[in-house]
């Protein structure tokens, strides 16, 4: 019986232990020791940055209005022109009857009008002859500029579609484009409309000359706003005589739209939720941690705008030890940044 009764004892003994080693784990709370930053209001100059793709300011395809044969077609694609070059010549036999009998008109203009004025042609006679002056002067001019077809700005050639004697039939013959001074189209949120003015200052970015910018303007704000997009159109505007530039290169554009208060924090203090874009922070409230989801805003070196209802200014955000945190958990902060 004694026997018995120790080994009673002994097996009691052996599962208590356990027992008493569970109750004390779930007594003790978790405690995260961690560093935080004061959440403050700061004064930052809102940037707005879209992307786009530059045209030449001026593009003219060559294509006079009369049909028929090429003479000559005076420059190559690659050629730069001046305002006023010779660009193509179509065949002339129309614009020389015309010219010859504009230079008979003259003469008989003339004549009328010495007749009329004595009295020997009447008023009827008389205008008829002013009549057909008038309009076979209009015809010679139409006939030459459509026959000697000149550059009517400054430019580069960029294509030429027909060689000499061949028969012009409604393709352009050749395309002018000016590249002194490129121009783009921005899409911009509609949010921003108020903001935008013409004439504003913004600057551009290529991957080509990575360490340049190179200056621009506001030329045109449209004025309507489209439906399904919710964006607006800007025409922006900018000098390219250095012609480093060139139509149909991407580039990144920034504009300046004002300052504004902003809670500002050090980007590695913002974690992402995983499987998704959502972001968030940690703040402490009342001694435990607290999750925050968040928008971002800019991006500031090492630091990035964030956007909350939820934050107010004072707040204590976690920087230091937040991967480790989930809601509730008790906090130690043992740095406070302010």
């Amino acid at each position: 019986m004694l026997g018995l009764a120790t080994a009673v004892v002994l097996t009691s003994g052996c599962k208590g232990q356990p027992q008493q080693t569970e109750t004390v784990a779930a007594t003790t709370e978790r405690v995260e020791r961690v560093e935080a930053t004061v959440l403050k209001e700061t004064e930052i100059a809102r940037q707005l940055e879209l992307s786009t793709t530059l045209n030449a300011y001026e593009t003219l395809n060559v294509a006079p209005s009369l049909t028929g044969l090429i003479e000559h077609i005076y420059v190559e694609e690659g050629a730069k022109v001046k305002k006023g070059d010779m660009l193509v010549r179509m065949d002339q036999n129309q614009y020389t009857t015309t010219q010859l009998a504009f230079a008979n008109l003259e003469t008989e203009m003339q004549r009328s009008k010495a007749l009329y004025e004595s009295g020997a042609l009447s008023q009827q006679t008389y205008d008829q002859v002013c009549l057909n002056y008038e309009q076979t002067k209009k015809s010679l001019n139409f006939l030459e500029t459509n026959t000697f077809v000149k550059a009517p700005f400054a430019g580069v050639i960029a294509s030429k579609n027909y060689e000499d004697g061949e028969l012009y039939g409604g393709q352009p013959i050749l395309t002018l484009i000016d590249i002194a001074k490129l121009k783009a189209i921005l899409s911009v949120p509609e949010t921003y409309f108020p903001m935008i003015k013409e004439g504003m200052t913004l600057t551009l970015t290529s991957d080509i000359y990575p360490n340049k910018t190179f200056d621009a303007k506001v030329e045109t704000v449209f004025p309507t706003v489209d439906a399904n997009t919710h964006t607006f159109q800007v025409r922006i505007v900018l000098n390219n005589s250095d012609n480093l530039l060139r139509p149909g290169m991407f580039v990144r554009t920034s504009m300046a739209i004002g300052k504004s208060t902003a809670l500002v924090v050090p980007y590695q203090g913002v974690l992402k939720l995983l499987g998704s874009n959502e972001r968030y922070i940690y703040i402490e409230r009342n001694g435990v941690a607290k999750r925050i989801f968040v928008e971002l805003g800019e991006r500031y070196d090492d630091r990035i705008e964030i956007i909350s209802e939820e934050l107010v200014p004072g707040d204590r955000m976690i920087t230091t030890g937040q991967a480790r945190l989930v809601d509730g958990v008790k906090l130690n902060i043992v740095n406070v940044v302010e």
